[in-house]
């Protein structure tokens, strides 16, 4: 059975109270080592492709640089990379005004905060990431973002979702299985 086994990246540095979208944040060495032996062992086990998709943004990349480095094929999907919040993305949460929030709440998924990216777009690009996965024939194990991953957790229910629909993100290092139809 063909299957997309997604992590989180590891934390990072620097996150803590920002909304965080496409900043490309660094996270550190040894958590983005400890990440990519867990995907090696994962894969060994349930014998997975010795092939990693990651975002571009360095959170996911430098855990695809450790597989690299031990043989594994990296390769950046550009198609995983997390919600653009616009002029908001790297703000601290506080600086952002809340009738700027209070409008994104008001049209969770069809409005753009900071003039990004709506959710209602993401739930598409990820529709078409997985299109093009699936039309590979063969399981894929990549490395994405806590938005893109709750997106794929409502990938094909009917309508828009509200704020009170959006999953808790996964922490730091979670795994998703999802199947490729």
């Amino acid at each position: 059975m063909n299957e997309l086994h997604i992590w989180r990246h590891p934390k990072p540095v620097g996150a803590a109270g920002r909304c965080l979208g496409r900043t490309d944040l660094p996270v550190d060495p040894r958590k983005a080592r400890r990440l990519a032996h867990r995907i090696r062992q994962h894969a060994r086990r349930h014998g997975l492709p010795r092939e990693i998709l990651t975002s571009p943004l360095r959170r996911g990349c430098d855990v695809g640089r450790w597989l690299r480095r031990w043989g594994w094929t990296h390769r950046i999907e550009p198609g995983l990379i997390e919600l653009d919040f616009g002029s908001w993305d790297g703000r601290p949460w506080r600086e952002i005004a809340w009738a700027e929030v209070a409008a994104w709440e008001a049209d969770f998924a069809g409005h753009a905060p900071g003039g990004g990216e709506s959710l209602d777009r993401l739930r598409e690009r990820v529709a078409g990431v997985l299109m093009r996965l699936a039309a590979a024939d063969r399981p894929v194990l990549a490395v994405g973002h806590a938005g893109w991953m709750n997106a794929l957790a409502l990938h094909g229910r009917p309508g828009s979702p509200t704020a009170a629909d959006w999953p808790a993100p996964p922490r730091h290092g979670a795994i998703r299985v999802a199947i490729l139809l």
